[in-house]
């Protein structure tokens, strides 16, 4: 654990297909006991993918959480079995039927380690060759939709795309390609 930190109890309340739910007591290193719930969530990948026309490819998808459709970059879980590379190709296969054999990892990060342990890596690739989706039950309604990188990265920048997962692949893609230099 952290510095100084010490779990003392950890109790599982949920066990869910892709969450689970605990309540954990730990000792801060002044001897207090705090109560934390913590999400033990699945990692995932995620990919930016750019047509030779430099459109970004997005789905938009139904997101019951916020009961709300959203425009999202290609994502899913990652298997017991795969590496996250090889996630983000199949995902963007089965999401969008684009293809690619090549994929650079951009970041990897939790996605928010306040109460959740989910890693999510992200990819690019601007090697892409479309096809037909494959997409998973549950995956029906999703829409694909390729939009010129420039406008996508307005659309960022004015609070048009809400889902943090492709707000960073944006940036990330940005600095990638030279459009965002670090400091």
């Amino acid at each position: 654990m952290g510095k100084g930190f010490e779990l003392v109890e950890s109790k599982q309340i949920f066990k869910g297909v892709i969450i689970s739910l605990y309540e954990d007591k730990i000792r801060s290193p002044e001897g207090q006991i705090l109560e934390r719930e913590v999400v033990k969530h699945l990692d995932a990948v995620g990919i930016v993918a750019l047509t030779r026309d430099k459109e970004m490819v997005f789905v938009r998808q139904y997101r019951h959480a916020v009961r709300s459709d959203l425009l999202e970059i290609p994502a899913g879980l990652l298997t017991d079995t795969e590496s996250p590379a090889d996630c983000a190709l199949r995902e963007l296969g089965e999401e969008t039927g684009y293809r690619t054999n090549r994929v650079e990892k951009l970041a990897e990060f939790y996605t928010s380690a306040g109460f959740t342990d989910e890693k999510l890596f992200l990819f690019f690739s601007d090697e892409i060759e479309p096809g037909e989706p494959e997409r998973e039950p549950g995956e029906e309604g999703m829409q694909v939709e390729t939009i010129p990188f420039t406008e996508a990265l307005e659309m960022a920048a004015n609070s048009e795309i809400e889902d943090a997962k492709t707000l960073i692949a944006i940036l990330m893609a940005a600095q990638r390609l030279g459009w965002i230099k670090p400091s």
